[in-house]
């Protein structure tokens, strides 16, 4: 069983979405479970939404997960925003894949810096997320500036669209979406999803 932990210092970055797509991806190769320890709830919200009639995984919070774990390929922990420093090295310790959603802007940049320092780079990787369309190379430069300094960042990126808050409104995955260019973005977790493969030997 391998066990992939999403977290952040701050929250509007993408790390439920995250979750919640990463979880839809590796279910199509296995047996796939998500935790949701975020107070909000949200990973479990969505899925109360739709997600239990339109995906192939389940999510639970850490109470009723208790029951369903056995068995699983993929556990995905959906952890609360703003860790402190003992506690992300707890999560990093105890998981396979520790990643880090943060957005390409200053605001969120900082406290990611912050934090991925406080981990084993072995373990982690930073997802660039809500990143601005074309003509704007805002997220390749810091892709480009992160992997300069030596810190572990996902090669793909994810995209700016209102295909993830449409899709969470619905509970539902953006590839389930109706509009067809929307639900191209999907690609974006799928490219990710084969990188994690790559990292964890699946």
């Amino acid at each position: 069983m391998k066990v992939i932990t999403t977290t952040g210092y701050k929250g509007g970055v993408g790390k439920s979405t995250t979750a919640i797509h990463l979880a839809d991806c590796l279910s199509r190769i296995g047996n796939t479970l998500l935790i949701d320890y975020d107070q909000n709830r949200s990973a479990c919200k969505w899925y109360e939404r739709g997600g239990m009639e339109n995906v192939y995984f389940q999510v639970a919070d850490e109470k009723k997960a208790l029951k369903l774990i056995e068995g699983r390929d993929f556990l995905i922990l959906d952890t609360p925003a703003r860790p402190n420093s003992e506690h992300i090295r707890e999560l990093a310790e105890d998981c396979d894949l520790l990643i880090l959603p943060t957005a390409p802007d200053t605001i969120s940049l900082e406290p990611m810096f912050e934090l991925v320092h406080k981990v084993d780079h072995s373990k982690a990787r930073v997802l660039i997320t809500i990143v601005p369309p074309a003509p704007s190379k805002e997220g390749e430069l810091v892709q480009t500036d992160m992997i300069d300094a030596g810190l572990p960042v996902f090669k793909n990126m994810i995209r700016r669209t209102v295909a993830y808050p449409k899709a969470n409104t619905l509970g539902l995955t953006v590839n389930l979406l109706e509009d067809k260019r929307l639900q191209a973005f999907a690609n974006d977790y799928y490219l990710v999803t084969n990188e994690i493969r790559e990292i964890l030997n699946v």
